[in-house]
């Protein structure tokens, strides 16, 4: 059991879950929160994580690139985990993801909304390809330089303008705002990664945005990634019209600081592999991102209070 909670690379649900935590937020502060589609949600996108884990997993042993990585072990390259038994847990997810997929949207769209089951299970289907084809296959898009678009639509546009759209069966512009500061915050953990892989990944020809930006531009871009979901975040609660003029809306800004720490340290860094404690706590900062940031749009109200 241990080489396969390893496999699934646990340190990694808590980021993948933070964009339908958002989506849930907001949707409780529209009036229209369902608990049956929360859980629901959540549940698929652990699915969807775990499918992804092991995918990665078995699709860089066989291309090698775990022969010599940095952090933690990975179940295939390291012998824990055969070949044919990552294919069989791959089949399983992704027949666990399809089941999970098909009950989300009955319970979100069934039956007076069917036009929507059609759109969504194509969604679902091209998360559950994504999910697989990161690293699997003969043209992965992980290793041509997509990954940061792939996890930026995924788990930044589809996880939260299309996690509200569950609830709300309407889709409004102004939700990309913090559907692109999570998938800003998803694609800074990503990028951390192949910060600190980028030695191995150069030797494996796997193509990167921080094997093509180089060591010190790749910084640059971490710095990007980590401030812009701030600004866009703070414009939506300027918009929302629960919290305009209320202070009370931009409690997550807080996280400032904790940011700017962070990345500090991230641009002293001189070594490559030095990036490793990094990944744990900007994607701990993007969770706490996400609720604050969703609390922010539903309570705070003592604060508005204390300053009239």
């Amino acid at each position: 059991m241990k080489k396969w909670i390893l496999a699934a690379r646990l340190r990694t649900l808590p980021l993948s879950l933070s964009g339908l935590l958002l989506a849930g937020f907001i949707a409780k502060s529209e009036g229209i929160f369902r608990n049956d589609i929360f859980f629901l949600s959540l549940l698929t996108t652990l699915a969807f994580q775990i499918l992804s884990n092991f995918a990665n997993d078995y699709g860089d042993a066989v291309k090698g690139t775990d022969a010599n990585r940095v952090g933690e072990q990975r179940a295939v390259a390291s012998g824990l985990i055969t070949q044919n038994q990552m294919k069989v847990a791959i089949g399983i997810m992704v027949a666990i993801s399809l089941a999970c997929v098909a009950a989300l949207l009955y319970v979100s769209f069934y039956p007076n909304d069917m036009k929507y089951i059609y759109i969504f299970l194509g969604l679902g289907v091209a998360s559950i390809f994504a999910a697989m084809a990161y690293t699997m296959g003969k043209k992965p898009y992980g290793y041509i330089g997509l990954g940061d678009v792939f996890v930026f639509l995924f788990f930044g546009i589809l996880a939260v303008a299309g996690g509200e759209f569950l609830y709300s069966k309407v889709f409004q512009w102004q939700i990309l705002l913090p559907a692109a500061s999570m998938g800003c915050w998803s694609v800074a953990v990503l990028n951390l990664n192949n910060m600190r892989d980028v030695k191995n990944d150069v030797k494996n020809n796997k193509i990167t945005v921080a094997s093509k930006l180089g060591f010190q531009k790749s910084k640059y871009y971490q710095m990007a990634l980590m401030t812009i979901p701030f600004a866009l975040s703070a414009l939506y609660v300027t918009m929302s019209p629960l919290k305009q003029g209320k202070l009370s809306g931009f409690v997550f800004l807080i996280l400032i600081f904790f940011a700017n720490a962070i990345r500090r340290q991230i641009f002293a860094v001189k070594d490559p592999k030095d990036f490793d404690p990094f990944l744990k706590q900007v994607a701990m900062l993007a969770l706490f991102f996400a609720v604050l940031l969703g609390y922010s749009l539903i309570g705070f109200d003592f604060i508005d209070t204390l300053i009239r």
